[in-house]
């Protein structure tokens, strides 16, 4: 149904990347940052609409052949080279991805351990520890879990991990809302951060290329679209469903994005962190911050898998 596409759309795009949006309106300022993720919003709305056109073929509606995969999609309508390319940039989108999910639940899991000393020593002791005995910890982990036949059909997966982007999301929402209460006042400019001293203007364009990047990377959305419009029912026709689910989604994502970007860029102004949750921004309450933490973690395990 179109509600049940839109809870799999919303669990797919709410990731760990929401965390960073705050640094992405810092580098791009109170104009550039939302209308930056208002314009990939309404790309990846666009991309997903003719997406779901492909899924019958040759009639968007009546077909009567399905395509069940993106790639397949790309083979009936570009044909076996263009099927090719797809596969190998597929797999490399697979790999990087790969690699910034073992990045980020490492870090997540090291933030766990540095709140607890923070809190037991204080702020300005050198909890310095490294990741890389959790980034081993990840791989092990992951090592296991493959072992387990059919381990993406458990039907409750998808709504541990909705439970879990939900979780961290709304608690760095929450810190974000708390720390502009606190401080009575919105940090933040039009431009985004200054050129100084420190930042010269290639690194800020740099910044601005990075920031762009990471809220695309917030949108991971159209690989996907056709494997959830082979989940509907075929009445209404599925590429009708899958638009109308594809609006809602994108629309509730937006929004909340928007919340907790620019809730974060409020509280921090141009010191906004990289990661709400990882970057100490906030360091009390811990045990709110830990769980925060605990939920990346154990929802980029299943992510990964």
């Amino acid at each position: 149904t179109v509600w049940t596409a839109t809870a799999h759309i919303v669990t797919a795009v709410i990731g760990a990347g929401v965390l960073s949006l705050a640094w992405s309106i810092a580098q791009l300022g109170w104009i550039a940052g939302p209308l930056a993720m208002i314009v990939f919003a309404f790309i990846t709305l666009y991309s997903s609409s003719l997406l779901a056109d492909c899924y019958m073929f040759p009639d968007p509606v009546t077909g009567p052949n399905r395509n069940y995969t993106y790639k397949d999609a790309v083979t009936v309508y570009l044909g076996a080279r263009k099927a090719w390319l797809c596969g190998l940039v597929q797999y490399i989108n697979l790999y990087g991805t790969g690699v910034a999910y073992i990045i980020t639940a490492s870090i997540s899991m090291r933030a766990i351990r540095k709140s607890n000393c923070y809190h037991k020593y204080g702020h300005d002791f050198p909890c310095n520890y490294s990741e890389y005995t959790y980034m081993i910890l990840f791989g092990i982990l992951q090592i296991i879990l493959s072992q387990i036949p059919n381990f993406d059909q458990i039907w409750w997966l998808s709504t541990v991990a909705a439970i879990m982007s939900f979780s961290y999301s709304s608690i760095g929402l929450g810190l974000g809302i708390a720390k502009v209460i606190e401080h009575g006042q919105f940090y933040g400019s039009i431009k985004g951060i200054s050129v100084t001293n420190t930042l010269t203007t290639a690194q800020k364009v740099w910044r601005i290329f990075q920031a762009l990047g990471d809220i695309a990377f917030a949108y991971p959305y159209s690989f996907i679209v056709i494997e959830i419009e082979d989940t509907l029912k075929s009445a209404p026709p599925e590429n009708r469903t899958m638009k109308k689910a594809s609006f809602i989604s994108i629309t509730i994502t937006t929004f909340f994005y928007m919340l907790c970007g620019c809730f974060g860029y409020a509280a921090f102004g141009d010191n906004a962190p990289g990661n709400l949750l990882t970057g100490f921004g906030f360091y009390e309450p811990y045990w709110l911050i830990d769980f925060a933490n605990a939920c990346i973690a154990v929802h980029l395990v299943g992510a990964y898998q």
